[in-house]
């Protein structure tokens, strides 16, 4: 069975985009340093891409919540394993990795977060994030009775598992259309900055 589809939902090439999606784009290439492929597959079918990215950026830009820029990494790295995503567990890994200054975190939690150098609160989070994930249908007050015990309240389970679904339908669009990560996301965040 061949895996090499990514002819067949190329990149498109930057210059053809609508000036809006051009900005934006250029705009987190002078941020990153590059362009995360996820800006550029999407970006075929501008209206998806400005709605997608609107919904991206309302949860995990989001200042009135108490989770972390790293929690919401945290989140999408975790689920995104869940769901067998390359491109969501390397690129979000690396943001992982950065916002909580751990090179180590976005491994463990990917794999097996209950092994993971988490706090107790992230694996609450991350315990609720799972069954939202695997089981959303078997959601009950017990689960949300786990997160209050660590300070959540109940409109961060809605973050939680609005992070998580959205996710889910990113981690699917990715890997469905043969999204890879860039090469720059592998090693960002693994070795300190040199100063």
């Amino acid at each position: 069975m061949s895996t090499n589809h990514s002819t067949r939902f190329a990149l498109p090439d930057i210059n053809t985009l609508p000036d809006d999606l051009k900005a934006k784009i250029l705009e987190v290439q002078a941020k990153a340093g590059f362009v995360p492929n996820v800006f550029l597959k999407l970006a075929r079918r501008p209206a998806e891409w400005r709605a997608f990215f609107a919904y991206h950026d309302a949860l995990m830009l989001k200042e009135d919540s108490s989770l972390t820029k790293g929690d919401r990494e945290m989140i999408v790295t975790s689920t995104s394993a869940v769901n067998s995503c390359l491109y969501c567990v390397v690129a979000h890994g690396a943001l992982l990795r950065i916002y909580e200054k751990k090179p180590l975190v976005a491994d463990q939690v990917a794999v097996n977060y209950h092994k993971a150098d988490i706090s107790p609160r992230q694996h609450a989070m991350l315990d609720f994030a799972h069954k939202v994930c695997r089981a959303s249908h078997e959601i009950c007050d017990t689960d949300f009775d786990a997160l209050h015990a660590h300070g959540f309240s109940d409109e961060d389970a809605w973050d939680i598992a609005a992070i998580t679904a959205f996710f889910g339908l990113s981690n699917r669009m990715a890997s469905f259309s043969n999204m890879m990560p860039n090469p720059e996301f592998y090693l960002m965040g693994r070795v300190p900055k040199q100063k």
